[in-house]
């Protein structure tokens, strides 16, 4: 697990390894990722009859520990039936408040992982907010975590991966969001 308040060269090293994911992306990567959530966003006005806000925040209440494509899955389900199943009962009962009409905002943690996916599903050309889950942070510590834990509930240590995002997409002249989105593609298709 990265230290909550991490070094200027530790820092400089989890922007570099985005950077270098960045760098590794294929062309087709790179055009999947620039518009991913772009598509999620459309996918939210699509399952909630036009309600982005109310699919976004959907989406990103049923989002943890889940695959996207699960995750759109569960969803859906949710919208046709009329109420969330098939996850943890705090994210059922966050997907039930937004799909019964509570602002995705006063449900969800606004300043970690499924708060900032709302916001990015929500505003894709958001100027600031990015995602930091655990594929994020795998690629900023150069490491593949798998289930072992990886402290993201931690401000200070999502706030840091979060900041090389922000420094790593500024100087590739992208938005935050798109970086971590190609970066995820990448990262999930490298072999």
């Amino acid at each position: 697990m990265i230290p909550v308040k991490s070094t200027e060269e530790q820092r400089a090293s989890y922007t570099q390894a985005i950077i270098d994911m960045w760098n590794s992306a294929t062309r087709d990567q790179v055009r999947r990722g620039r518009t991913w959530y772009s598509k999620a966003h459309e996918f939210a006005a699509e399952i909630a009859a036009g309600n982005t806000h109310k699919g976004a925040g959907v989406l990103a209440a049923l989002s943890a520990n889940k695959s996207w494509s699960e995750n759109c899955r569960l969803a859906r389900k949710a919208f046709y039936e009329g109420s969330a199943s098939g996850h943890f009962s705090d994210a059922i009962s966050k997907a039930n408040r937004i799909m019964a009409g509570t602002d995705p905002a006063e449900v969800l943690p606004m300043n970690i992982k499924t708060g900032c996916f709302y916001v990015c599903i929500a505003q894709p050309d958001h100027p600031e907010t990015v995602v930091i889950d655990r594929h994020a942070h795998d690629i900023a510590v150069r490491e593949i975590y798998g289930q072992r834990e990886r402290g993201l509930g931690a401000l200070g240590r999502y706030n840091t991966l979060a900041d090389c995002y922000r420094l790593a997409a500024h100087r590739l002249g992208e938005l935050p969001s798109t970086v971590q989105a190609v970066t995820w593609v990448a990262h999930l298709e490298r072999r």
